[in-house]
């Protein structure tokens, strides 16, 4: 058993125990120790309980120990479960602060896309919702296993081999029983499968974003069905991992009647031949009859719940730590860029995936503006990725004014770049804090909310999430124009570079066409990078790169790619006779009859 915890590593479970709280820890362990010996103890109480009677003494003593012992006991097993409840919820908030640091500290974010940490990540973000039961489930089996250990160093009182005879009987049943004591499938990839597709289907039962098209697309009993049959899986594994096999139980009952049987006969044979007084018998077959809790205790079972979640951190916190992601660089980027942006055989790939970017190669003039179209797929968001350095490219180099972005300082270059993702964020704060998250003037903040044409939504200290006094919530085009004034903030406040990923998507056709004329006027002595598939909103850009498998095929004004009757051109007729039809249909429908 202990070279299986050594190899599982569950020993570290106990050793951050005293960083959640020392104080607390300590009386856990002390609290551990006297449950599980004071049984031993009561078993020698009660021996001497019964010698005083045998032998008419006084039974003060005796009734005095055995009582305090009992009493002992029954206080110490509530205060025990409210020590581990609090230290359970210290060493939760131990281990969510650690998997917080963990995730953040890095500089990029391919640690969080990685494939292999999916399943570590899951447990370690989820064992304090019940998914792994609580950390310190594992006190009564520990307490049943120091009593047996307890117990058996009482019979050795009576005789060295009984405890070794006991003790080897009922650890045997251990190991004859293993595979009903350990769900040694627990972490299988047909166990890690099963667990993600129970926990996908149940947040998609229970939570708001899925709710419409569950309920439009008649999938509620689909949900409901698929949670229902991925928990039938994981627990038809647990039954098939831990069945007590029909060999094994008739091995064990042997072993362990056999060794009971030898240990109470010779006890009893010396009772009656007078070499044991009644006291001295009754606390030796107690200390009998306590040794057989090595059986019910252990760490396996419980200490592999308790501590698959520590273990989880654990390895997150080696794996994610920051000096094995990206380099932080040391070249103060002050003013940068300057006079161009350069990719150079740019090759990247994400964990796991397939080539985005295949020997990618662009230069971008500095206080210009360029759009980036291509098919889904094609490399656009990712060349926005790599440029706010969220990753590093596998080969070949980013250049800002012919100095490789690794060298620069990390924070001093994000603090020069800006981005607008197709996923941004929407925080539940004030809109002041949306705008400007690190902090900027009312008067700054304002005149990024005209720019990006959202000064009309609310005042600066409103809100935006419903829940909250007087908050309130935004449709989504609402919330692109916010998305679009805090970038547009940051380039007031000195960012030299903006990114904007799909930045209307969610916007009327003339609404994009306004807000980009106010972006590029707003962002005229930034170098401005836009990922659209509207070309009537790319038209506008000083340069248009054509991308396509993760290489240029195409790049010029939007005149000299019309001209040029290629991949571009193409994609702007189909996409303009589309509006043209649309707009007749228009027509057709406003004329009078």
């Amino acid at each position: 058993m202990i070279q299986r915890l050594a190899q599982r590593n569950e020993w570290k479970f106990f050793s951050v125990l005293p960083k959640a709280d020392r104080p607390l820890a300590f009386a856990w362990w002390l609290a551990l120790l006297l449950r599980g010996t004071l049984p031993a103890a009561f078993a020698i109480a009660m021996g001497a309980l019964v010698g005083a009677v045998q032998r008419g003494d006084s039974l003060a003593w005796p009734l005095a120990m055995a009582g305090a012992v009992f009493v002992t006991l029954q206080i110490l097993s509530p205060l025990h479960q409210a020590i581990g409840a609090n230290l359970g919820s210290r060493l939760s908030a131990w281990l969510n602060d650690e998997l917080a640091a963990a995730c953040v500290a890095p500089p990029g974010m391919g640690h969080l896309e990685d494939p292999r940490l999916t399943t570590d990540l899951t447990m370690a973000r989820d064992f304090d919702l019940g998914i792994s039961g609580p950390p310190l489930s594992i006190a009564s089996g520990m307490v049943e296993m120091i009593g047996g250990l307890a117990s058996a160093l009482v019979l050795a009182a009576y005789a060295w081999w009984a405890p070794l005879l006991l003790v080897g009987a009922w650890f045997a049943t251990h190991y004859l029983l293993r595979e009903s004591a350990i769900w040694h499938d627990r972490r299988t990839e047909e166990v890690r499968e099963a667990e993600r597709h129970a926990d996908y289907a149940y947040r998609l039962a229970v939570q708001p974003p899925a709710a419409k098209e569950l309920r439009l697309f008649g999938l509620a009993e689909w949900a409901v069905e698929r949670f229902s049959s991925r928990r039938r899986q994981l627990l038809d594994l647990q039954w098939r991992a831990t069945r007590l096999r029909q060999r094994p139980v008739v091995w064990s009952l042997l072993v362990v009647l056999s060794a009971n049987l030898l240990v109470f006969w010779a006890i009893a044979r010396d009772a009656s031949d007078g070499r044991l007084s009644l006291g001295m018998a009754v606390t030796f077959v107690s200390a009998a009859v306590g040794t057989s809790m090595i059986a019910f205790g252990g760490l396996s079972w419980a200490i592999d719940g308790a501590s698959a979640p520590v273990t989880a951190v654990l390895r997150l916190r080696e794996a994610m730590a920051p000096e094995g992601a990206l380099a932080k660089g040391t070249i103060p980027a002050k003013g940068m860029p300057a006079r161009a942006i350069r990719f150079r055989g740019v090759n990247f790939s994400y964990p796991g995936g397939v080539p985005v970017l295949d020997g990618f190669d662009l230069t971008i003039p500095a206080g210009s503006s360029l759009a980036i179209v291509g098919q889904n797929g094609a490399g656009k968001t990712t060349l926005a990725k790599l440029l706010c350095r969220l990753y590093d490219p596998q080969s070949g180099a980013i250049e800002i004014d012919g100095v490789d972005l690794r060298t620069l300082d990390i924070d001093a270059w994000r603090e020069r770049v800006t981005a607008v993702f197709q996923d941004f964020i929407r925080f539940e704060l004030p809109l002041r804090d949306n705008v400007a998250p690190a902090g900027a003037p009312d008067a700054v903040i304002e005149a990024a909310l005209a720019d990006a044409g959202a000064s009309h939504l609310a005042s600066l200290d409103t809100i935006l999430a419903r829940g909250y006094e007087n908050g309130t919530d935004l449709s989504g085009g609402q919330w692109q124009r916010v998305a679009l004034a805090r970038a547009l903030c940051a380039v007031k406040m000195g960012a030299g570079l903006i990114l904007l990923d799909e930045p209307t998507a969610q916007l009327d056709v003339r609404g994009e066409v306004e807000i980009f004329e106010r972006i590029l006027k707003a962002t005229r002595r930034a170098t401005t990078i836009l990922i659209s598939h509207r070309f009537s909103t790319v038209r506008h850009a000083d340069r248009i790169c054509v991308l396509e498998h993760g290489r240029v095929i195409e790049l010029g004004t939007h005149e000299e790619l019309m001209a040029l009757r290629g991949r571009y051109c193409t994609m702007f007729e189909l996409q303009a006779s589309r509006f043209e039809a649309t707009a007749d249909e228009e027509e057709t429908l406003d004329a009078p009859a």
